[in-house]
């Protein structure tokens, strides 16, 4: 598996999110990461870009 490197300037957190704190954060590098950003040093989950689309359509599906 790829190694990911992470900062805090590079995640992104949605608009639709506004001023609440429990949300997540992704970042675009070698596919996607997602945190928590109520904890953000717990850990991310790692997608390829090929599994993030796939994930994407199977919840625009529902």
């Amino acid at each position: 598996m790829a190694e990911f490197v992470t900062t805090k300037k590079s995640w992104y957190r949605s608009s639709y999110s506004g001023s609440k704190t429990e949300c997540l954060e992704a970042r675009c590098d070698n596919g996607v990461l997602v945190r928590d950003s109520r904890q953000p040093d717990r850990g991310v989950l790692a997608f390829s870009a090929p599994a993030w689309k796939e994930m994407l359509a199977a919840v625009d599906r529902d």
